[in-house]
Protein backbone atom coordinates (compact mmCIF):
# COMPACT_ATOMS: atom_id res chain seq x y z
CA UNK A 1 0.00 0.00 0.00
CA UNK A 2 1.32 3.44 -0.94
CA UNK A 3 -0.11 6.73 0.30
CA UNK A 4 0.02 9.79 -1.98
CA UNK A 5 -0.73 13.20 -0.49
CA UNK A 6 -2.33 15.27 -3.26
CA UNK A 7 -2.97 18.32 -1.08
CA UNK A 8 -1.10 21.58 -1.64
CA UNK A 9 0.66 23.13 1.38
CA UNK A 10 -0.98 26.22 2.87
CA UNK A 11 1.43 29.13 3.23
CA UNK A 12 1.37 32.91 2.90
CA UNK A 13 2.75 32.49 -0.63
CA UNK A 14 -0.02 30.18 -1.85
CA UNK A 15 -1.88 31.71 -4.83
CA UNK A 16 -5.54 32.45 -4.23
CA UNK A 17 -8.52 33.13 -6.47
CA UNK A 18 -8.49 36.81 -7.55
CA UNK A 19 -10.41 38.83 -4.98
CA UNK A 20 -9.99 36.32 -2.17
CA UNK A 21 -7.79 37.28 0.80
CA UNK A 22 -4.20 36.12 0.80
CA UNK A 23 -3.30 33.57 3.44
CA UNK A 24 -2.19 35.38 6.60
CA UNK A 25 -0.83 33.95 9.85
CA UNK A 26 -0.76 35.70 13.23
CA UNK A 27 1.02 34.47 16.33
CA UNK A 28 -1.37 34.84 19.27
CA UNK A 29 0.90 33.19 21.81
CA UNK A 30 4.61 32.46 21.59
CA UNK A 31 6.80 30.35 23.89
CA UNK A 32 9.90 32.41 23.07
CA UNK A 33 8.05 35.48 24.39
CA UNK A 34 7.45 33.79 27.74
CA UNK A 35 4.02 32.28 26.99
CA UNK A 36 3.25 28.68 28.01
CA UNK A 37 2.35 27.57 24.46
CA UNK A 38 2.43 28.50 20.78
CA UNK A 39 -0.96 29.48 19.35
CA UNK A 40 -1.48 30.67 15.77
CA UNK A 41 -4.35 32.31 13.92
CA UNK A 42 -4.92 31.86 10.20
CA UNK A 43 -7.01 34.03 7.86
CA UNK A 44 -8.07 32.71 4.47
CA UNK A 45 -11.07 31.91 2.29
CA UNK A 46 -12.60 28.44 2.64
CA UNK A 47 -11.76 28.05 -1.07
CA UNK A 48 -8.01 28.32 -0.46
CA UNK A 49 -5.63 25.60 -1.60
CA UNK A 50 -7.02 22.07 -1.58
CA UNK A 51 -10.73 22.40 -0.85
CA UNK A 52 -14.19 21.20 -1.78
CA UNK A 53 -17.19 23.06 -3.17
CA UNK A 54 -20.61 22.04 -1.89
CA UNK A 55 -23.79 22.87 -3.87
CA UNK A 56 -24.40 25.99 -1.76
CA UNK A 57 -21.39 27.60 -3.44
CA UNK A 58 -23.57 28.39 -6.48
CA UNK A 59 -27.09 27.62 -5.16
CA UNK A 60 -28.26 29.51 -2.10
CA UNK A 61 -30.54 26.64 -1.03
CA UNK A 62 -28.01 23.94 -1.94
CA UNK A 63 -26.42 21.49 0.48
CA UNK A 64 -23.63 22.78 2.70
CA UNK A 65 -20.33 21.06 3.54
CA UNK A 66 -21.73 19.43 6.69
CA UNK A 67 -24.58 17.94 4.63
CA UNK A 68 -22.30 16.24 2.10
CA UNK A 69 -22.16 12.48 2.60
CA UNK A 70 -18.72 11.10 3.45
CA UNK A 71 -19.40 8.32 0.95
CA UNK A 72 -18.97 10.92 -1.81
CA UNK A 73 -15.54 11.83 -0.48
CA UNK A 74 -14.10 8.37 0.15
CA UNK A 75 -13.76 5.43 -2.21
CA UNK A 76 -12.57 4.10 -5.54
CA UNK A 77 -11.44 6.92 -7.82
CA UNK A 78 -10.25 7.17 -11.40
CA UNK A 79 -7.34 9.47 -12.26
CA UNK A 80 -7.57 10.52 -15.91
CA UNK A 81 -4.59 12.21 -17.53
CA UNK A 82 -5.36 14.98 -20.00
CA UNK A 83 -2.72 15.77 -22.64
CA UNK A 84 -0.68 18.94 -22.12
CA UNK A 85 -1.93 20.30 -25.45
CA UNK A 86 -5.53 20.43 -24.15
CA UNK A 87 -6.72 23.84 -22.92
CA UNK A 88 -10.27 22.86 -21.93
CA UNK A 89 -11.80 19.57 -20.81
CA UNK A 90 -14.71 19.48 -23.24
CA UNK A 91 -17.26 16.89 -24.28
CA UNK A 92 -15.11 16.13 -27.34
CA UNK A 93 -11.99 15.55 -25.21
CA UNK A 94 -13.87 13.26 -22.83
CA UNK A 95 -15.60 11.27 -25.57
CA UNK A 96 -12.30 10.59 -27.35
CA UNK A 97 -10.30 9.80 -24.21
CA UNK A 98 -8.85 6.24 -24.04
CA UNK A 99 -10.31 5.85 -20.53
CA UNK A 100 -13.83 6.92 -21.50
CA UNK A 101 -15.35 3.54 -20.67
CA UNK A 102 -13.68 3.50 -17.26
CA UNK A 103 -15.01 7.01 -16.64
CA UNK A 104 -18.53 5.87 -17.43
CA UNK A 105 -18.17 3.11 -14.83
CA UNK A 106 -16.69 5.35 -12.13
CA UNK A 107 -18.27 7.37 -9.32
CA UNK A 108 -15.29 9.66 -8.74
CA UNK A 109 -12.76 11.12 -11.15
CA UNK A 110 -9.70 13.34 -10.82
CA UNK A 111 -8.32 15.06 -13.91
CA UNK A 112 -4.54 15.33 -14.13
CA UNK A 113 -3.58 18.18 -16.46
CA UNK A 114 -0.59 20.39 -17.09
CA UNK A 115 -1.89 22.44 -14.15
CA UNK A 116 -0.08 20.20 -11.68
CA UNK A 117 3.28 21.53 -12.83
CA UNK A 118 2.20 25.06 -11.85
CA UNK A 119 2.36 24.15 -8.16
CA UNK A 120 6.11 23.63 -8.60
CA UNK A 121 7.36 25.87 -11.44
CA UNK A 122 6.13 29.18 -9.94
CA UNK A 123 3.90 28.23 -7.00
CA UNK A 124 3.11 31.75 -5.76
CA UNK A 125 1.60 32.97 -9.06
CA UNK A 126 -2.05 32.67 -10.05
CA UNK A 127 -2.41 31.58 -13.69
CA UNK A 128 -5.58 32.52 -15.56
CA UNK A 129 -4.81 30.11 -18.42
CA UNK A 130 -5.13 26.96 -16.33
CA UNK A 131 -6.94 23.92 -17.77
CA UNK A 132 -10.55 23.55 -16.62
CA UNK A 133 -13.84 21.95 -17.59
CA UNK A 134 -16.04 23.84 -20.05
CA UNK A 135 -19.84 23.76 -20.17
CA UNK A 136 -19.99 20.91 -22.69
CA UNK A 137 -17.65 18.76 -20.59
CA UNK A 138 -19.62 19.57 -17.44
CA UNK A 139 -22.88 18.56 -19.14
CA UNK A 140 -21.45 15.19 -20.13
CA UNK A 141 -20.02 14.57 -16.65
CA UNK A 142 -23.31 15.56 -15.02
CA UNK A 143 -25.09 12.84 -17.00
CA UNK A 144 -22.78 10.22 -15.48
CA UNK A 145 -24.10 10.98 -11.98
CA UNK A 146 -20.66 11.07 -10.42
CA UNK A 147 -20.13 11.62 -6.70
CA UNK A 148 -17.01 13.75 -7.04
CA UNK A 149 -14.90 15.51 -9.67
CA UNK A 150 -11.44 16.88 -8.99
CA UNK A 151 -9.15 19.16 -11.01
CA UNK A 152 -5.56 20.13 -10.25
CA UNK A 153 -6.04 23.89 -9.93
CA UNK A 154 -8.15 26.33 -7.91
CA UNK A 155 -11.30 25.84 -9.99
CA UNK A 156 -12.75 22.91 -11.90
CA UNK A 157 -14.10 25.41 -14.44
CA UNK A 158 -12.20 27.56 -16.91
CA UNK A 159 -11.27 31.05 -15.69
CA UNK A 160 -13.33 32.74 -18.41
CA UNK A 161 -16.27 30.34 -17.98
CA UNK A 162 -16.52 29.88 -14.23
CA UNK A 163 -20.23 29.99 -13.47
CA UNK A 164 -21.96 27.63 -15.90
CA UNK A 165 -19.81 24.49 -15.35
CA UNK A 166 -20.08 24.93 -11.57
CA UNK A 167 -23.86 25.27 -11.80
CA UNK A 168 -24.22 22.23 -14.08
CA UNK A 169 -22.21 19.99 -11.74
CA UNK A 170 -23.34 21.32 -8.36
CA UNK A 171 -27.00 21.14 -9.41
CA UNK A 172 -26.44 17.36 -9.58
CA UNK A 173 -24.87 17.52 -6.08
CA UNK A 174 -21.48 16.44 -7.42
CA UNK A 175 -18.76 17.38 -4.94
CA UNK A 176 -16.02 19.47 -6.55
CA UNK A 177 -12.48 18.90 -5.28
CA UNK A 178 -10.22 21.77 -6.30
CA UNK A 179 -6.60 22.70 -5.74
CA UNK A 180 -5.03 19.24 -5.81
CA UNK A 181 -1.54 18.33 -6.98
CA UNK A 182 -1.38 15.26 -9.22
CA UNK A 183 2.15 15.81 -10.52
CA UNK A 184 3.42 12.57 -8.93
CA UNK A 185 0.32 10.52 -9.73
CA UNK A 186 0.01 8.16 -12.68
CA UNK A 187 -3.35 7.66 -14.35
CA UNK A 188 -5.36 4.69 -13.13
CA UNK A 189 -7.53 3.64 -10.22
CA UNK A 190 -6.92 4.58 -6.60
CA UNK A 191 -8.77 4.89 -3.32
CA UNK A 192 -9.48 8.50 -2.40
CA UNK A 193 -9.78 9.88 1.12
CA UNK A 194 -10.85 13.53 1.05
CA UNK A 195 -11.80 14.99 4.43
CA UNK A 196 -12.98 18.61 4.58
CA UNK A 197 -13.40 20.43 7.87
CA UNK A 198 -16.86 19.99 9.37
CA UNK A 199 -17.95 23.62 9.05
CA UNK A 200 -21.66 24.08 9.68
CA UNK A 201 -23.69 25.90 7.06
CA UNK A 202 -20.74 26.70 4.80
CA UNK A 203 -20.47 26.36 1.00
CA UNK A 204 -16.88 25.13 0.97
CA UNK A 205 -14.06 23.88 3.15
CA UNK A 206 -10.32 23.29 3.10
CA UNK A 207 -9.53 19.57 2.88
CA UNK A 208 -6.70 17.07 3.14
CA UNK A 209 -6.84 14.67 0.20
CA UNK A 210 -4.84 11.48 -0.25
CA UNK A 211 -4.81 8.65 -2.76
CA UNK A 212 -3.93 5.06 -1.88
CA UNK A 213 -2.92 2.26 -4.22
Amino acid sequence: MKIHDISVPISKDLPVWPGDPNVAFRQLSNIKDGESSNVSQIRMSVHTGTHIDAPKHFFDLGKTVDQVSLSKLIGKTLVMEIQDSVDAISEKILMSHPQRELLEQSKKVLFKTRNSSLWHSNPSTFYEDYVGIDASGAALLAELRLDLIGVDYLSVALYEETTKPHQILLEKEIVLLEGIDLSEIKEGEYTLFCLPLLILGCEGSPARAILIN
